[in-house]
């Protein structure tokens, strides 16, 4: 693990490359970062099996929660992605695991608006300096130092509210994670999911 607060590469996709570890980390973001031990097992067990959490069958369940207490959790935690108490059952998210979200897609609102916002935006302005350039009324009324301010604060107005946006998105409650939408039947891919590509860790 790095020295400072920023993840490696190596821990990003070791990390990342277990679909049951994507699943534990997409159910944390979307209860806001803390969850049981019993919940996140339940739910991840609902995701891989194609059924709901009323419909799982008791080995359906105990077998991820035997993997994610044994394997799974103590690695999120010995990465820095979330504190595991084992005496009180509960898993929660740290800071540092909003360095994944950018992997994870669980960004709730799209991009490409603001995007094309700011292009509408800078066509904008760059009109209205074309206007002054030219002498078009009432733009040789105002000075240059106008149109410069009413530029900047505008811009800095969106690059606000766009930064809260993004700081304050949330995942839909309801939603489920995009790699969950059917179950796993492949033999080898269960094993991967148990741990089994860890060794143990």
């Amino acid at each position: 693990m790095a020295d400072d607060d920023s993840l490696t590469k190596d821990d990003i996709f070791s990390m990342l490359s277990n679909r049951r570890r994507r699943l534990v980390l997409h159910h944390l973001h979307r209860q806001s970062g803390t969850a049981s031990v019993r919940e996140l097992s339940q739910q991840v067990a609902a995701w891989e099996n194609g059924v709901s959490t009323d419909e799982l069958k008791y080995k359906q369940r105990k077998r991820v929660y035997t993997s994610l207490h044994q394997t799974h959790l103590p690695k999120l935690d010995d990465i820095g992605v979330v504190v595991y108490d084992r005496d009180r059952g509960t898993v929660e998210l740290t800071e540092r695991a909003g360095q994944l979200e950018p992997y994870l897609n669980i960004q709730s609102e799209p991009t490409e608006s603001w995007s094309v916002y700011y292009l509408a935006l800078a066509g904008l302005s760059a009109l209205i300096v074309f206007f002054a350039w030219v002498g078009f009324f009432p733009f040789p009324m105002l000075p240059d130092i106008v149109y410069a301010g009413v530029v900047t604060v505008v811009f800095a107005a969106s690059a606000a509210v766009h930064t809260y946006q993004v700081r304050s998105a949330t995942v839909d409650p309801d939603s489920a994670p995009p790699d969950s939408a059917r179950p796993s039947r492949n033999p080898l891919d269960e094993t991967v999911a148990d741990g089994g590509e860890d060794g143990g860790d």
